[in-house]
């Protein structure tokens, strides 16, 4: 079993500037089959955008997608770990604070994101989170949706 969470994590982050519109957020989690991406300034990690925050947080209120940017819809300061950080440690900050994903930050520069799918398959590859986990997603008419699932 995974100890450490760089055993774990899925290396390497899709990110968007704080002033990126909600659209060009949405189109880059379409591309990367991701459902979060990361809200940063000159590496500098500023929050965490998921698809459900689009939704909440802009669709449902009305504004406008296009003008709305990602620092403005994000999650500010999000929970982070390190990569040696160990497993427990995310599991347990993942409990506390009601969050599916973590930034995993080594000297100030994001490096790669663990999930509760990350974690379900490692600890219990047979499970039915990991089994969802490595699904490839359903696809819209018109898109790929042949990649692997890396965040739930």
């Amino acid at each position: 079993m995974a100890r450490f969470v760089r055993d774990v994590m899925t290396p390497g982050v899709a990110s968007v500037r704080p002033d990126a519109s909600l659209v060009e957020a949405a189109q880059l989690m379409r591309a990367q089959d991701v459902g979060d991406v990361l809200v940063a300034r000159d590496g500098v990690l500023l929050g965490v955008l998921t698809d459900r925050d689009i939704t909440v947080r802009a669709v449902a209120d009305g504004v406008d997608p296009l003008t709305v940017s990602a620092r403005a819809v994000c999650t500010p300061d999000p929970v982070c770990v390190g990569p040696g950080d160990e497993v427990a440690d995310a599991v347990t900050l993942m409990r506390r604070h009601a969050v599916r994903r973590l930034p995993v930050v080594e000297e100030g520069r994001a490096v790669g994101v663990v999930s509760l799918g990350d974690l379900a398959e490692a600890q219990d590859p047979g499970s039915a989170l990991a089994d969802i986990s490595r699904a490839a997603p359903d696809s819209w008419p018109g898109t790929a949706g042949t990649g692997r699932v890396r965040h739930v």
